[in-house]
Formats: structure tokens, sequence, C-alpha cells
């Protein structure tokens, strides 16, 4: 004999960055597999130390970190933990992004820009990941930006099964917040059922979050309207939009997006809102003060969707295959 035999089984590792942990245990618990114990930490000046307490040596590795607040720290830990992972031999390496940082500087609006969002897909490919695995990106376009296998998940149909089952469907009427998000409700209305409104907007491009609403597309005067994003991050546009559906006559709001950033002055412009229901999944930690004492605040479980794709990817099986109804 000239050669060594091996088994040929294939050996899956899930490794978590310490961004969202909470997230990680649940998805890991979906898989029925344990977090790999890591040794993370930063050092006075800031700088990021991890070594992992378990060998990943000819393992597909899959590693998830959510770009959350302090959202530059994560990302430094998550390419840090990508190159751990390459040196230490793993055999594939498969970067988990709940919600992708950067993702709304996708192209420049303006001379002398940045598209960052490129910048960050280089950053993950140089470091060393194979695939990367995310949820709702801000646009499509993104997915191109990695040079490798991306693994697009959506939340619709957890959002929509919530939203359908609360409300009467002959009730409903989906909106776009903005002509950006179209595409995206028009799904909302095949999976509902329900007609389609469009509220129009124009932001002021010298100043950011600033955002004036001018009219309402279509018949939401005695409606629930379902006003659905992709993302919250301080609340202006999403609560400026539901201030206009009920000036048109709506009966109630309900938003939904998939990524609650809420930062700056989203707590107050929530807590404050007519809207009766804002609808999110747990692709990032909710805030503190928020998830305590706004009542009106739902968190879904995105946990059971990432698994589900992190098992197909594992097998060999077919990502596309969890929203072919869509």
């Amino acid at each position: 004999m000239t050669g060594i035999k091996t088994t040929g089984e294939k050996k899956m590792m899930f490794f978590s960055g310490r961004a969202h942990p909470e997230l990680a245990e649940e998805v890991a618990q979906q898989l029925g597999v344990g977090v790999v114990p890591t040794k993370a930490f930063d050092f006075a000046n800031g700088e990021i130390y991890v070594r992992y307490q378990e060998s990943a040596r000819g393992a597909d590795c899959f590693l998830i970190q959510s770009h959350t607040a302090p959202i530059n720290k994560w990302i430094m830990e998550q390419l840090i933990m990508i190159d751990a992972l390459k040196r230490a031999s793993a055999r594939s390496i498969t970067v988990i992004v709940p919600f992708y940082g950067y993702a709304r500087q996708d192209k420049k609006h303006r001379g002398r820009e940045p598209i960052s969002a490129r910048l960050i897909a280089d950053l993950m490919k140089t470091a060393g990941a194979d695939r990367i695995l995310t949820v709702d990106l801000h646009t499509d376009q993104i997915q191109g930006f990695f040079d490798g296998p991306v693994d697009h998940l959506f939340a619709l149909p957890l959002l929509a099964d919530y939203v359908g089952g609360k409300v009467g469907r002959e009730k409903l009427t989906v909106v776009s917040p903005d002509a950006g998000r179209v595409r995206v409700a028009d799904r909302w209305c095949d999976r509902l059922g329900a007609p389609l409104a469009i509220v129009h907007k124009r932001r002021d491009k010298d100043v950011a979050n600033q955002v004036t609403v001018h009219e309402v597309v279509g018949e939401v005067k005695g409606r629930v309207c379902v006003l659905v994003d992709d993302m919250i991050d301080t609340g202006g546009t999403i609560c400026a939009a539901a201030d206009a559906l009920f000036a048109h006559g709506a009966e109630d709001v309900i938003v939904t997006a998939t990524h609650g950033v809420l930062s700056g002055p989203a707590a107050d412009r929530l807590k404050n809102s007519r809207v009766s229901e804002f609808v999110f999944t747990d692709s990032l930690p909710t805030p503190a003060e928020l998830g305590r004492d706004l009542d009106k605040i739902k968190v879904l479980s995105i946990a059971p969707t990432i698994a589900s794709a992190v098992r197909e990817v594992f097998e060999d099986g077919s990502v596309t295959s969890l929203f072919d109804e869509q």
C-alpha cells in the first residue's frame, strides 16, 4: 500500500463571536451541536485576541457574527476569527452574517464616496472566508461583491405568517415605505393576498436620517397597513411613513423589519409612535431599554431559518429549496 485511507466523513464545527451569543446558542441548539469554546478578549489598547480551544483541522467551519454596535469592533473580531480558522487548517469556512454591516453603502451616490459594502466582502474573502450566509441584504447586488457563494436568506415567510395569523387578511394592505422596497412589498402581497400601497418620500442628501414624506399611493383608508422594510435604524423613515398612513385614514399600522438596528433616537420614536406593533427578528440584539419597557415590540427567532440553511450547506443540499414557495 502506497497511501493512507481516511474514513471520508465530514465534520461540522460551529463558532461564534461575542456580538450576539444568544442567537448563536439558539442556532447551535437547532443544529444539535455545541458552540466551540473560544478564548476571546480585548487588550488594554483595544486589540482583539482569539484562540479556539478545539482543533478545527479538516472541519467544515461555520462562524456566526452579527454586525451590531459597536459595529467596527465586531467586524474586526469576525475577520480575526476567520483568519484563525484559515491558519488552523479548516477544510472550509462559512461566515454567517445575520446582519451585514455597511450594507447601505452599496453604491456611489455622489463623487468621492466609498462602496463600503464591497470593502466588507473583500475583507472577508482576504481573511479566508469561502462562503457567506446572510439574511435580507439591503440590496441584492451585494451578493455580487463577494467572490464566492453567497446564500441569501429571507425573513419574509417568518414575518408575513406572523402578521397573517394576527390580522384578518381581507383587511390588510401591504405598504412599502419607499420606492426601493416595492419589490419586497410585492412578495408580501403575493404571500398574504393583500393589495399594495407605497409611501413616496424624499431624503435630504446633505442631512443623514432626514426624510420628508410627500404622499401615499394606494388605498389605505380603513385598512390595517403593514409597513415592510429590511431594517429600522433611527426610526425616522418608518415613523414618518406611519404618520402619513394615519393621515390618509388608515385604521391601524403594523411595522415589520428583519433587522432592528434601533440606534440613537429610535427608542423615543417607537415609544411615541401610533404604530400598534413593531415586529423584528433577532438577527440583532434588541436594545435593553426597548426590550424591557416597550410592549409593542415583538421579536421573532430567525435561528431555525439560519440552522436549516447551515444544514443544507453542510449536507450539500439546496438552500434555495427553503424558499421555493416564494
